[in-house]
């Protein structure tokens, strides 16, 4: 077959989705498909190596065609901008596919958020016949809606048409957790046959490889230090501020320490709030590449989540997943409707409590994991069992295959 993969991002940008599409791409060419990759042209969430990088707007990486578009910023900008920009991508996504991409499309599988590219299954399903297979990450509107973000209701109106629009005409649609199939089930009156949970993957084999090593605490002064790590993109939906409020509370608990990697639209806050109170305990660094990444990772002594008690979604953040397969033990704080709750108390894997919870309690339970810290191995081996088992790059891509 040949298959079209779109995706708002790819490597060598570093999010989670990103190197799923990668690995979505790679092994259905391993199993005798033809697959283009159309994606944003790389601007965001890139280490300072791949910053230096001339990309090609059309390129052949491990026998995948990717297609590199170029449209105007939409991230770490206002949300007149992004809105503008993410309105206008699809149709220059959509003129790049008739242009470079000259063989029949026998599928298309659109990854979203953002909603708008999901614009582009429909116009290539028209013109193809191609089967449509829609992937929902995030739940646009409402996330956005949740969060404050989008608050005029003529825009939303407008979001809710392409929303319902493109559930219509996908032929499948899948979501990654219970919850959201039941969300989409009951709120969007998604027919129930129409929808299937494929679950987001992790390939373990970078962090079974990757070693643990003192190396990037010496590098950037941590020796010594109970770190819990962030890593990943640093934006509203996180509500971060939470946890600076709490390192604000145990500023003399000077041997733990919050690591932030990443970037996003909330650093510059969160870095003026961390300068105002003098904060010693929180520390921010920039990306590191996808191959350093587990070894990150594995530096830490436990894997921090967050999400905005404003958000009213069952997203389960990705980054959970790499936490598990690099051993280390999970503290996650929520938002109720989350279903990584679920998953944590599963597998067993750490620690989770609601994101509206106090200032006064999420500083006890950091506290208390610190001091239980001789026994955090046994939750770090649970999560990574756990993952072998549910989320292996091998079974997931086999579901979601079968849709295709």
């Amino acid at each position: 077959m040949n298959i079209v993969l779109i995706a708002d991002s790819y490597p060598p940008e570093i999010r989670s989705v990103s190197l799923m599409m990668q690995e979505l791409a790679e092994d259905l060419v391993l199993r005798g498909h033809s697959v283009t990759v159309v994606t944003y042209w790389p601007r965001y969430n890139l280490s300072a190596d791949t910053k230096k990088i001339k990309f090609k707007e059309l390129s052949t990486e491990n026998n995948v065609m990717v297609i590199r578009v170029k449209t105007p910023p939409h991230h770490n900008v206002n949300f007149m901008i992004r809105g503008i920009s993410e309105l206008i991508s699809p149709f220059l996504f959509w003129m790049k596919i008739k242009k470079l991409i000259k063989q029949r499309i026998d599928a298309i599988v659109v990854y979203i958020s953002p909603l708008p590219l999901a614009l582009v299954g429909s116009k290539v399903k028209r013109k193809y016949g191609s089967r449509f297979l829609l992937n929902i990450q995030d739940i646009f509107p409402q996330n956005a809606i949740d969060l404050g973000i989008l608050k005029n209701d003529f825009l939303i109106k407008f979001f809710e048409y392409i929303e319902k629009k493109t559930y219509r005409r996908a032929d499948k649609i899948t979501t990654h957790t219970e919850n959201s199939k039941n969300f989409l089930i009951e709120k969007k009156q998604i027919p129930p046959d129409k929808i299937s949970i494929v679950h987001n993957w992790i390939d373990t084999k970078p962090y079974t490889n990757a070693q643990k090593t003192d190396l990037f605490r010496r590098k950037h002064g941590l020796e010594g230090k109970f770190i819990f790590l962030f890593a990943g993109i640093i934006g509203p939906a996180q509500g971060l501020d939470l946890i600076v409020k709490v390192a604000n509370e145990l500023r003399e608990m000077s041997e733990i320490c919050f690591l932030f990697v990443g970037n996003g639209s909330e650093k510059e806050t969160l870095s003026r709030m961390v300068d105002l109170h003098g904060l010693k305990n929180v520390i921010f660094k920039d990306f590191v590449s996808i191959e350093e990444y587990p070894y990150l990772v594995k530096s830490a002594d436990v894997g921090l989540v967050c999400l905005s008690k404003k958000n009213r979604t069952p997203v389960v953040p990705g980054k959970i997943l790499g936490y598990m397969a690099a051993s280390i033990p999970v503290a996650a704080f929520l938002n109720k409707e989350s279903d990584g709750h679920v998953l944590i108390k599963e597998a067993e894997c750490g620690y989770s409590i609601i994101s509206d919870s106090s200032v006064n309690e999420v500083k006890n339970l950091i506290v208390k994991i610190y001091y239980e810290r001789d026994t955090l191995n046994r939750y770090g081996e649970n999560g990574r069992r756990y993952v072998l088992k549910h989320f292996t790059k091998s079974s997931c891509i086999n579901d979601l295959i079968k849709l295709i």
